[in-house]
């Protein structure tokens, strides 16, 4: 792969995709803009529920992953009764790379986490398989990816000589190997549940371009494998649009928050909805191109829910 995604992996996927967005009851727009679906992060108690709503929301993404399937029960009980949708799970780092030890605890875990899920009602838990820190690694700006086609090992992370992230690239290697090994472990669990697995890529210096990230996500072939896209996470890398284009129908859920650049156009930090460096309705006509429908959520900021809504309604609307 020198920066375009595993056609033959990418084809085989989508048909799958196809049936698993059919199997949840979705469906995405032919043409203009399909219709998104705004919600915020936090714990679904009935009080939260209903200040969101008249906020403007109608779903939330639960961070609590640990809850027993008899209170998420309760939860979604309590969030129909308002009109709202607890949309996904936020389960976060598991933890796929560093040991074997660690591998069976992030499995015990995710397990517990799919239970909360189908209990709520959710389509799916949000899940980063792991993250590595190697020194010295490139900048965001100096990478130049090249992999193997058939196993995403990496053949250079930047232009010319690579011998300096030698040990970088042997670790992001292991990495994609365990997180591989993990997350085809959790499909059975995902399966059994009915409910789907969105990878999420935070900063953990893993698949650091589109196709990168696209060909790992679309890899494992199954409608149960999907990605949970942070549109501010990916700005000092590359645009946001350019990795929607990339990832196209693997996308399940976006979060929405902002990123201001610093000169350099590689750093900066985050911030509230419409302050940062995101071109905002080139990210909306790119998930009208991928046909995108579903919800997008809030995450972080620190505005009202209802300047919030304001906001993301103008993002919505491709202002």
């Amino acid at each position: 792969m020198t920066g375009a995604i595993n056609r033959r992996g990418f084809l085989a996927t989508s048909a799958a995709l196809g049936a698993g967005l059919a199997m949840a009851g979705r469906s995405s727009a032919s043409s203009g803009k399909a219709t998104l679906r705004k919600a915020l992060q936090g714990d679904p108690d009935e009080k939260t529920l209903a200040r969101w709503k008249s906020a403007g929301f109608e779903g939330v993404e639960s961070l609590n992953w640990q809850v027993s399937p008899r209170d998420a029960a309760a939860a979604r009980k309590k969030a129909e009764s308002l009109g709202m949708r607890i949309h996904s799970v936020q389960f976060g780092y598991g933890d796929f790379v560093r040991d074997a030890a660690a591998m069976a605890e992030t499995l015990a875990k995710m397990e517990t986490a799919l239970r909360a899920a189908q209990s709520y009602g959710a389509d799916d838990v949000l899940f980063i398989p792991g993250r590595i820190d190697v020194e010295p690694m490139p900048k965001p700006g100096e990478f130049a990816i090249r992999c193997n086609e058939e196993n995403g090992h990496l053949t250079q992370v930047v232009a010319g000589d690579n011998a300096k992230y030698r040990n970088y690239i042997e670790a992001h290697d292991r990495a994609v190997d365990a997180s591989r090994e993990g997350i085809k472990r959790l499909i059975p669990m995902a399966e059994k549940t009915g409910v789907m697995i969105a990878l999420e890529n935070v900063w953990n210096n893993l698949w650091v371009t589109p196709a990168v990230f696209a060909d790992f996500a679309a890899s494992f072939q199954s409608p149960w494998i999907r990605v949970n896209f942070d549109i501010g996470n990916h700005v000092k890398y590359s645009p946001p649009q350019g990795w929607i284009r990339a990832l196209g129908k693997l996308v399940l859920k976006c979060h929405a928050k902002d990123f201001k650049l610093d000169p350099s156009g590689h750093g900066g930090e985050f911030c509230n909805l419409l302050d940062g460096s995101i071109d905002w309705p080139a990210v909306r006509a790119a998930l009208d191109e991928i046909g995108f429908s579903g919800w997008v959520t809030i995450e972080g900021g620190d505005c009202s829910p209802e300047e919030h809504a304001r906001r993301l309604d103008r993002i919505i609307a491709g202002k």
